[in-house]
């Protein structure tokens, strides 16, 4: 077997096994836990987040939800602002990207007087109660805590990015998958339990360690430091490393990069795309040179944090993801880096500025 088929294999194994995690807990958990007894819940927050359990979907108003993480990688942000309002895409990104997070697929039709705030504006290829383990899976996930109040553990960049549409804003709803109800916990047993289970991450964007406390009350970018890493890292997936269900993977790389000295990071100038693409080749090389036991941060080794075997799969430069993230916005297809930059250079945004994008 060749290195590629193997390689294969073992995503093709990976994604099963996501995929029968999220099959059991959608068909089996209801069915094999008692209906709980649910405390009071905190004013203003709705009786139900205190009965959830692993495996529902919960409607959520996405300004209501507590980010677990206190940074975001801005420049993630600008790409998905930018795919959604200088887009080329045929149906907008944004609709594909709520469906998803909605547990409903892809965008099956939306026009130009379709509205992320009006879901009747558009519809999804999976109608509400016919998803499948399949479109589970990639939804964002969220924790209940003391008082039913509702802590999101994946998909701060997402929500975010909604956040700051036109058509978004923190009344917008979009669905999220429970990962677990600790409401029954005091405090700090439930901040010790979050970290336990590594649904938090309490670093900050030098990489200095933070309190709950200090964690941001909402999503929106406003609300977060910019870790210029954690954007590096974003334009790196599938190039160096693989996404996998490790929660906060790319602050861990990060957390590596930061510490580790083995990516030259002078020079990078994130406002310039030839000099980001070689900042993100560099990285990328430097994590596939890892031996797959290597320890990267928190104890966790390379291939436990998906870095892949040959770099950018063992495609040429021009070709794979690589290739793709290099195409520039005047292409029919602009690349996720050259839809960052263009939306910072039509906004003024500098990499030294930290500001909304709405």
């Amino acid at each position: 077997m060749t290195d590629n088929s193997r390689k294969t294999t073992r995503r093709a194994a990976g994604v099963a096994a996501i995929v029968t995690l999220a099959a059991a807990t959608l068909l089996a958990a209801p069915a094999a836990q008692a209906a709980p007894k649910c405390p009071t819940p905190a004013k203003g927050t709705p009786a139900i987040n205190m009965c959830a359990q692993p495996g529902d979907l919960l409607d959520v108003r996405i300004g209501d939800v507590l980010p677990t993480q206190p940074s975001l990688g801005y420049d993630e942000v600008y790409y998905k602002l930018g795919r959604y309002t200088l887009g080329k895409d045929k149906i907008n990104k944004k609709f594909d990207d709520w469906c998803e997070a909605n547990g409903q697929g892809e965008a099956a039709t939306a026009d130009a007087n379709s509205r992320l705030t009006d879901p009747g504006s558009f519809t999804c290829t999976i109608p509400v109660g016919q998803e499948t383990a399949e479109s589970i899976a990639p939804m964002k996930t969220v924790v209940i805590g003391p008082g039913g109040k509702l802590y999101l553990t994946d998909g701060h960049h997402t929500l975010t990015s909604f956040f700051e549409l036109a058509d978004g804003g923190p009344n917008l709803h979009v669905r999220l998958r429970v990962l677990g109800n600790l409401t029954g916990l005091g405090q700090k047993q439930f901040w010790d339990t979050m970290q336990e289970n590594g649904w938090t991450y309490l670093k900050d964007a030098e990489g200095g360690v933070i309190t709950p406390k200090q964690l941001p009350t909402s999503v929106g970018l406003e609300n977060f430091e910019d870790d210029e890493l954690r954007s590096l890292l974003y334009f790196g997936r599938d190039i160096g490393y693989a996404s996998g269900s490790v929660p906060f993977q790319e602050f861990y790389w990060a957390d590596w990069v930061r510490t580790s000295g083995a990516v030259d990071l002078a020079g990078w100038n994130r406002d310039e795309r030839a000099s980001y693409l070689n900042t993100v080749e560099r990285l990328t090389r430097a994590q596939t040179a890892l031996a797959p036991d290597a320890v990267v941060a928190n104890g966790l080794t390379a291939s436990e944090l998906g870095a892949l075997t040959e770099w950018n799969d063992g495609k040429k430069p021009t070709g794979g993801e690589f290739g793709e993230l290099s195409k520039p916005y005047e292409d029919a297809k602009p690349g996720k880096l050259a839809y960052a930059l263009e939306f910072k250079q039509l906004h003024g945004i500098t990499s030294a500025e930290t500001v909304g994008a709405r």
